[in-house]
């Protein structure tokens, strides 16, 4: 009972999430149409990230978001109209440039840790082989036998 009563409340952010998303569709919705659409990858690896700070999730969104500056500003310069965002969603380029970097951020973490831990097994691996010829060395040069 009492670690539920000293779990933090995150009610309140979620509320003020909505509330931006919510502002956002309602002030400007070519713009809210076109990050809906570049970042569904990004949003679908949220809902299905379930480790604790979703690494996954944020390296899919971070590299989507980055192939969605250029999208919106060229949205921003030809008027923030639906027409405009329309004509850039239809350009299999902008939606194909978007998606393909999300998934090669869910590669990347998919794979870094992989990569991590080989190039770690090689470092230990070889320090362990020099600690064996350090061993046998000092065994030759002391004279003691290698039981």
């Amino acid at each position: 009972m009492r670690a539920k009563a000293q779990a933090p409340r995150r009610h309140s952010m979620v509320w003020l999430q909505g509330l931006g998303c919510g502002a956002v569709v309602a002030l400007v919705p070519a713009m809210a149409l076109l990050l809906g659409v570049l970042l569904l990858p990004g949003v679908l690896a949220v809902l299905y990230d379930r480790q604790g700070g979703r690494p996954v999730a944020r390296t899919v969104l971070l590299c989507g978001t980055a192939a969605t500056v250029a999208p919106i500003l060229a949205l921003w310069s030809a008027g923030n109209s639906m027409d405009a965002c329309m004509v850039l969603l239809g350009d299999l380029r902008v939606v194909g440039t978007a998606w393909s970097t999300a998934a090669a951020g869910w590669i990347l973490a998919e794979l870094a840790p992989v990569a991590v831990l080989v190039v770690l097994e090689a470092i230990t691996q070889a320090r362990a082989a020099r600690l064996r010829a350090a061993r046998e060395r000092l065994v030759a040069e002391w004279g003691f036998d290698d039981t």
